[in-house]
């Protein structure tokens, strides 16, 4: 695909990810009235965090009674920031002004598009446009729901609960054509599954960690796992 090809589609890329946005947010508002928590928790968090993962997650403990638990997981979940903010310190330029507040509105998207691009200011423009974008989507998408939640009283039935987990299923599905990450996914899985229904809500979530031991499993070498036999007749065996 030519540039002239790729800055043209890239307003409708971006709009297509706010109009999405928009919806995942419009489920958090309405799953945390659900939840019985007061309407003004949801917009004071998508203002002051704007992390949809670590939001839900969040709420759902908080709902559990389990506070600890909720920023233990939010810490974790959005550990993978670091890096992030490694890959696009540059392109934030030198200001603090600049890197706060970038660095407050820095999601997987918006990096995804910035690195995508190749020329320097091409980078910061795309960075800020993407970024500013998904605030006011997840923004004005976590009214909504507040106000739709309010006025259904079962946000449920509209099937907005499924929206995040959709979403996220989505994301990472590329992801796993990789086999170290497929096992990392499908292990994590199955260890928060079983612990379910015998730890405290949120904890799954953490021990589902667990699941990046398999990264450390042994590797068994082509053919059982022994080097090769060294022929009898080998150079290196002979005498000088």
């Amino acid at each position: 695909m030519s540039p002239v090809n790729r800055t043209q589609a890239r307003p409708r890329d971006v709009a297509a990810l706010a109009a999405a946005t928009l919806a995942v947010g419009a489920s958090f508002g309405a799953i945390t009235i659900a939840y019985g928590l007061p309407a003004w928790l949801p917009t004071l968090m998508s203002v002051v965090v704007f992390a949809g993962g670590a939001q839900f997650l969040a709420v759902g403990l908080f709902a559990a009674g389990n506070p600890i638990a909720a920023v233990l997981a939010g810490l974790l979940l959005n550990a993978r920031h670091l890096p992030f903010g490694l890959a696009v310190a540059d392109t934030l330029g030198p200001r603090w002004r600049d890197r706060l507040i970038g660095s407050h509105l820095m999601t997987d998207e918006v990096v995804a598009f910035t690195l995508a691009e190749k020329d320097p200011a091409a980078r910061r423009r795309t960075y800020w446009l993407v970024a500013v974008s998904l605030l006011v989507a997840w923004n004005v998408g976590t009214v909504l729901g507040v106000l739709l939640g309010g006025a259904t009283g079962d946000p449920d039935a509209l099937g907005l609960d499924a929206a995040f987990p959709a979403g996220l299923i989505a994301l990472i599905l590329p992801s796993l054509r990789d086999r170290d990450t497929r096992l990392v996914a499908l292990s994590g899985a199955a260890i928060a599954v079983l612990l379910t229904p015998v730890l405290p809500a949120g904890l799954p979530v953490l021990a589902a960690l667990l699941g990046l031991l398999v990264l450390f499993r042994p590797t068994r070498r082509a053919g059982g796992g022994r080097p090769p036999a060294r022929a009898s007749g080998d150079p290196e065996e002979k005498s000088c």
